[in-house]
Parts: structure tokens; C-alpha cells; sequence
């Protein structure tokens, strides 16, 4: 199996082999755990490209990476997919004025709507709409074919043994890193 890029890089920056990568990190680095490095490194590869392709299926939906986490996060809460801005931003790792933002963002593109809350005035909620819920099921449905062919080669058996190792990891670096969930910074 090969790990060259799937579109090819602008000439002079084609990113190295795993293998020409390691072999250049053990040149400086002696002490590094090759088969580890292969891991850790085909792992991140893996997740930049997978994040490029998310982020063009959603941009040819006409949303963006920021709008869909948003979406994802109202559907992942359940019916009647509501929640406060202040909840949200808590969820997705941004600060409130990042949330404002994308929110005004949204209510605008008619996914979301923002509504006082009937029962505490103060209180505001921000709901999915027909439409954002719709944005979100041709996202997953795109999502899932692409899902369906990047794991094509793999059986059930190893499918589901590549789960569970990659849920241990993420456990292991979710109970060392409690705080890693957010971000460094706001996306947009």
C-alpha cells in the first residue's frame, strides 16, 4: 500500500514517504521508535487528508467545517435539537464571541434558528431547522460513502479490531490530555 498523496502536490513540495520520514528523523533522532513514528505519523497523514475531503464535501453542500460541527452538535443532543449558545461554545471548544458569530452565520443561511427562551427570557436557544437538518443528513450520507470507500479494503473483523485499538488510543490520550477537546485558537 502506498501512502503518496491522492492529488499531487505543486512540483518541489511533495510531501516525503513515511518511510523517507522516518528514515530522516532517525538520522537526527536516534532514540526514535521507528514502528511507533510509522504509527503516529500515518495517523496524522490520515487525518489531514480526511479533514480535507470532509471539508470539500461540506463546501460543495454550500456550508462550511464550522457550520457542520455546529450542526453535528445540535443533532448529537437529541430531539428537539436545541441548545443555548453558551452550551455550544462549551461543546465545541470556542469562546462565546466565536459562537455569536457563527451562529449570526447560520440564522442567516436559515440552518438554525435563535429564539428566547418561554420559560427564562434571559435565557437563548439556538434550534436546528428543517433545513439544517436536512444540510446535515446529505452531509452524512456523502460522509458515508466516502467512509465506505476509504475502509473498503479492510474485513468486518479488522474493521472492528481497528476500532477498538484506535478507541483505546484516543482513551489513553483523552485520560493524559482531559483538556485536549478544544481548541488552540477559534477556527473562523
Amino acid at each position: 500500500m502506498s501512502d503518496t498523496p491522492a492529488t499531487p502536490a505543486p512540483q518541489g513540495l511533495q510531501e516525503p514517504s513515511l518511510d523517507e520520514q522516518i528514515a530522516a528523523y532517525q538520522r537526527e533522532f536516534r532514540d526514535l521508535d521507528p514502528q511507533v513514528e510509522k504509527i503516529v505519523s500515518a495517523l496524522g497523514r490520515l487525518n489531514r487528508r480526511m479533514n480535507v475531503a470532509y471539508g470539500r464535501q461540506v463546501a460543495d453542500l454550500g456550508i462550511s467545517n464550522a457550520e457542520w460541527e455546529v450542526l453535528k452538535t445540535l443533532v448529537v443532543s437529541g430531539a428537539p435539537y436545541r441548545l443555548g449558545p453558551g452550551e455550544l461554545a462549551k461543546r465545541l471548544g470556542l469562546t462565546p464571541a466565536a459562537m455569536t458569530h457563527r451562529i449570526d452565520r447560520m440564522v442567516t443561511e436559515g440552518l438554525v434558528t435563535r429564539e428566547r427562551d418561554e420559560s427564562n427570557r434571559v435565557r437563548v436557544i439556538v434550534e436546528l431547522t428543517h433545513e439544517g437538518r436536512e444540510k446535515w443528513l446529505q452531509t452524512m450520507r456523502e460522509a458515508a460513502a466516502f467512509e465506505d470507500k476509504l475502509l473498503q479494503d479492510l474485513t468486518p473483523v479488522e474493521r472492528a479490531f481497528l476500532g477498538e485499538i484506535l478507541t483505546r488510543l484516543l482513551r489513553r490520550v483523552e485520560s493524559s490530555q482531559p483538556d485536549a477537546g478544544g481548541r488552540l485558537e477559534d477556527l473562523d
